[in-house]
């Protein structure tokens, strides 16, 4: 029996509150909750460590595209950063790190995989069954991002494909790529990464694009020792550094939203390309024939150059079918691979978790969202009581970091805690036509956006062709839209008995 929190019997145990997720936002919900003095609380994880996405991508090369200093929590910023985009381990050591010097690990239930979370109306209490057992909890927050579950194409015969075969983002490293012929799927912010790192170590590496990404210069260096020092030794020069990349990033939206800014950064994306790529065919291939900013901008110094290399081919005409140990494309031509790698990304919006929580009569929050993902202020749906999503539905950003979004969500569900408590209630809800309200004024700003009418398709799109993904403005207005909890968006239930209360008064926010 699991003898955290407090007992409800053989094998159930109830806390305050129940986090799912130990990447960036479950662990920066925790420590949010630590700081405002709420400690019954736990964060379920399912593998044997934190860290998310940033613990499950290890392919070569895996980094990430916003600066350093703006990827890492504002409360625990790190002064040691080797480079100015860090890269895989070194995220995942800082998050390891701070859920360690935070006083997190006592928290934190790994190995527990959540399997079903249900609403029970009569108890006013989130009834959790995971792996290790099963627990109640009067409020759950979801820190699962989209980036979870590895999406392939439907291509005939790929299940049976005879080599191996393995997807980025669950990378295979007992597979030996020298001198192998390796067939790349996907050509999107994974692939961009690794294939540059694959291709000197495999004998030839072929590339099957969709649509070619635009790419812009990284410009990545190593940190200088006399920074980090400066640094470590005034942590507010760090702060005003953050301030300022901050700002350079929201520059970034004017790309998207101001036609001769984005004419601009196009112009500067086939410079990069012109100057790395000087084969005109090679180069007509990789030139997107849509907007900048409709898919992912990508950034990179190395992967224009890798697709230059003699072992290398970029094949267009698209794949009808993998047979055996080889693919056919659609112009009748049949490239046999040793090892298949999928770069191929995840389905953001159609997020696992939504399978697994089940709200007011029973309704499964996938259904909830069928045909299209919405929540109030990205947050919470109705239907869902004492929910709370941290990246939830159009929180994701094309310029700036997600961290930031977070950390503003998180502030916006410890004022929804501390509204629960003063008002004594036992259950808050989004009233639907507050979420109906706020998911149209959204769509309807993204309606004639570069990601809706820029001339692609992409994975911000849902299957209807609704962005259900992206945040369309500034990341300094999300968090002004979520700077103010107002309780005349929610339906309160009132508790018929006196509440212990979820956070301490007067704690530090």
């Amino acid at each position: 029996m699991i003898t955290d929190g407090n007992s409800m019997g053989v094998g159930r145990t109830e806390v305050g509150v129940a986090i799912l997720g130990a990447g960036f936002a479950g662990l920066g919900m925790g420590l949010a909750l630590k700081r405002r003095g709420i400690t019954d609380f736990v964060i379920f994880e399912r593998a044997g460590e934190v860290g998310g996405t940033w613990r499950d991508n290890t392919y070569p090369g895996c980094a990430c595209d916003i600066r350093s200093d703006l990827y890492s929590f504002s409360f625990a910023p790190n002064p040691d950063w080797s480079h100015r985009y860090a890269r895989q381990p070194e995220i995942l050591a800082y998050l390891r790190d701070t859920a360690t010097r935070s006083g997190l690990r006592p928290h934190l239930r790994l190995h527990h995989e959540v399997v079903r979370a249900e609403w029970d109306a009569a108890e006013a209490r989130w009834r959790i069954q995971t792996s290790q057992g099963e627990y109640t909890a009067r409020v759950l927050i979801s820190g699962h991002g989209p980036l979870i579950e590895p999406r392939w194409p439907a291509l005939p015969g790929l299940e049976s494909f005879s080599g191996t075969r393995f997807h980025s983002a669950q990378w295979d490293h007992g597979a030996d790529l020298r001198g192998k012929r390796v067939a790349v799927i996907g050509t999107g912010a994974s692939a961009v990464q690794f294939v540059p790192e694959i291709q000197p170590l495999a004998g030839r590496v072929t590339v099957f694009q969709r649509t070619p990404p635009w790419v812009l210069p990284r410009l990545d260096q190593p940190t200088s020792p006399r920074r980090r020092a400066l640094f470590r030794r005034f942590p507010l020069l760090q702060r005003a550094s953050r301030q300022l990349i901050f700002g350079e990033a929201e520059l970034r939206h004017l790309t998207f939203s101001n036609a001769r800014v984005g004419a601009l950064a196009e112009g500067a994306a086939r410079a990069h390309l012109e100057a790395q790529v000087a084969d005109p065919a090679l180069r007509a291939k990789l030139t997107p024939d849509y907007r900048l900013g409709c898919k992912r901008i990508l950034v990179s110094d190395t992967y224009y150059p890798a697709l230059t290399r003699p072992n290398v081919e970029l094949v267009t005409s698209p794949i009808r079918e993998v047979r055996g140990d080889t693919l056919h494309t659609a112009d009748g031509q049949s490239y046999p691979a040793d090892v298949l790698i999928g770069g191929t990304g995840f389905n953001a919006t159609r997020p696992p978790v939504a399978r697994l929580i089940f709200g007011q009569g029973g309704r499964r929050l996938s259904d909830a969202w069928s045909p299209h993902m919405q929540a109030l202020r990205g947050t919470t749906v109705a239907g869902f009581p004492n929910l709370f999503l941290l990246v939830g539905p159009n929180t994701a950003l094309g310029h700036n970091s997600i961290v930031y979004i977070i950390e503003a969500q998180i502030h916006y569900v410890l004022q929804a805690l501390e509204y629960l408590d003063s008002a004594q209630l036992a259950a808050l809800e989004a009233r639907p036509e507050a979420q109906e309200a706020y998911s149209d004024a959204l769509q309807d700003r993204l309606r004639g956006s570069v990601w809706v009418q820029g001339g692609c398709t992409s994975f911000y799109l849902d299957d209807g062709g609704r962005n259900t993904t992206l945040w369309p403005e500034r990341a300094a207005r999300f968090r002004q839209a979520l700077r103010h909890f107002d309780p005349a968006e929610y339906t309160g239930r009132l508790s018929a008995r006196r509440l212990s209360p979820l956070a301490s008064p007067g704690q530090p926010t």
